[in-house]
């Protein structure tokens, strides 16, 4: 599984490799049943410490994503398909809520927003 860490940034190293693990998740790389890497394992291929990377898999935990089970390792929850789009949905309203503000401070009007999505999602 491959995961890049940044160390430039201000984001956490566990938040990093668990917002990429959410999004392999989400995507449908990792599927449902699916064995992640051990705690030792991924920390060793990233160069890590241990509680790095153990408190990431606490986090994709308490959110449902993975499960661990003791002695036999950490796996792709089985969640509904549904409700990991509707968390994608908030994700989505929150980050345009930030766009929108920012627009609205900058004197940035709708039709310009639009044109800027637009422009973007057509990039993508």
């Amino acid at each position: 599984m491959e995961i890049i860490i940044s160390n430039t940034g201000n984001v956490p190293i566990y938040e990093q490799i668990t917002e990429q693990i959410k999004n392999k998740i989400l995507s449908g790389e990792l599927r449902s049943g699916e064995l992640l890497p051990s705690i030792r394992s991924l920390a060793r291929d990233l160069r890590i410490s241990v509680i790095t990377t153990k408190n990431a898999y606490i986090a994709l935990e308490k959110e449902g994503y993975v499960t661990t089970i003791p002695a036999k390792g950490t796996y792709v929850s089985d969640k509904n398909p549904e409700i990991r789009r509707e968390e994608q949905i908030k994700r989505i309203e929150a980050l345009l809520d930030e766009a929108i503000e920012i627009a609205n401070i900058s004197h940035i009007s709708r039709d310009e927003l639009l044109k800027i999505f637009d422009t973007l999602y057509e990039e993508e």
